[in-house]
C-alpha cells in the first residue's frame, strides 16, 4: 500500500477553477499528496464574481464523507466554504464521531469579488463548533477583523486579533497579511499564534499582480498537505507560505477578473 498522505478537503466548488475544491485538489496533488473531497456547496462563479450557490444538505455531505472514511486513512483535513449552520454542525459532528485529524479551518466568508459565502447566522456556529476542534484557523485580514471585532491596521493589531480569536476557542491562529503589505520593501507578513502561545512571523516579498483568486484556499490546502507529511505546524506554515508566494508571483490573467493561482 502506498504511503502517500491522503488529504481530505471539505469545501465548496468553484467551477471556474480558481478557488475552492479545485484549488485544493491542484495544491494537494502538486505537493505529492492524494486529494479526496466532500462538497459543501456548488457555487456559480467565475473570476469576476459569484452569481449564486446551491448548498448541500447535512445528509448529502455525510453521504460523501462516509465512503471515503471507510476506504482511506486520512492524514490531514482542511475545511473551506461551510455556508450554513446545518453544514457546520454536521462537519463538527463527523469530526467528533470519526476522530479525524484536527482540521486546518479556513473561515471562508467572502469571495475576492466581495460576495458573501456564508450565512450571517452561521458565523457564530463556525466559531462555537469548529474553532475548538481545529489544528489552526487561517483568516485573512477582513475575516480576522470580523472575527475579532476591531480594525486591523498594523502588525500589532494582527497579533492582538490572533489572541482574541484564540481566546474564543481556537488552538492556533494564522492571520494572513496579504491584504496589508508592510514596510518599504512591501512584504506580505503572516502571523502565527500557535498552541503554546508563541508568535511567529512569516515574511515573503509582496507581489502586486492585481487581485488574485484562491490564495486562501491554496494556503490552507498546502498547510494541511505539509501537516499530513509529518511537519510541525510552524514548518508546515513556513513551507505553505513559500508555496503560495510563488504561485502568486506566477499568477496569470486567464479570465477577465481576478487571477487564479
Amino acid at each position: 500500500m502506498s504511503d502517500k498522505p491522503i488529504i481530505l478537503s471539505i469545501a465548496g466548488v468553484d467551477p471556474s477553477g480558481g478557488a475552492g475544491i479545485v484549488a485544493d485538489v491542484k495544491t494537494i496533488a502538486s505537493l505529492d499528496c492524494f486529494p479526496v473531497v466532500a462538497i459543501t456547496s456548488i457555487t456559480f462563479q467565475n473570476t469576476l464574481g459569484v452569481y449564486g450557490a446551491a448548498h448541500q444538505s447535512a445528509e448529502i455531505l455525510r453521504a460523501q464523507i462516509q465512503p471515503i472514511l471507510d476506504d482511506f486513512k486520512i492524514a490531514a483535513v482542511k475545511t473551506g466554504m461551510l455556508p450554513t449552520v446545518e453544514i457546520i454542525t454536521e462537519v463538527a459532528r463527523i469530526f467528533n464521531e470519526k476522530k479525524l485529524p484536527a482540521p486546518v479551518v479556513d473561515p471562508v466568508m467572502r469571495a475576492t469579488s466581495g460576495d458573501s459565502l456564508i450565512e450571517e447566522t452561521a458565523l457564530e456556529t463556525l466559531k462555537g463548533k469548529l474553532f475548538s476542534i481545529a489544528r489552526v484557523v487561517t483568516p485573512n485580514i477582513p475575516e480576522a477583523e470580523r472575527l475579532s471585532g476591531f480594525a486591523i491596521e498594523s502588525l500589532d493589531d494582527m497579533k492582538r486579533a490572533a489572541e482574541t480569536i484564540r481566546a474564543a476557542g481556537a488552538a492556533a491562529v494564522l492571520i494572513k497579511g496579504g491584504h496589508m503589505p508592510m514596510g518599504a520593501k512591501a512584504e506580505a507578513v503572516d502571523v502565527l499564534l500557535d498552541e503554546t502561545g508563541n508568535v511567529t512571523e512569516f515574511r515573503r516579498p509582496y507581489f502586486d499582480v492585481g487581485n488574485v483568486h484562491g490564495s486562501g484556499c491554496t494556503l490552507s490546502a498546502a498547510i494541511a498537505s505539509y501537516l499530513g507529511r509529518g511537519k510541525s505546524l510552524v514548518d508546515a506554515v513556513y513551507e505553505a507560505k513559500s508555496y503560495v508566494t510563488e504561485r502568486i508571483r506566477l499568477a496569470q490573467a486567464l479570465g477577465h477578473g481576478a487571477r487564479p493561482l
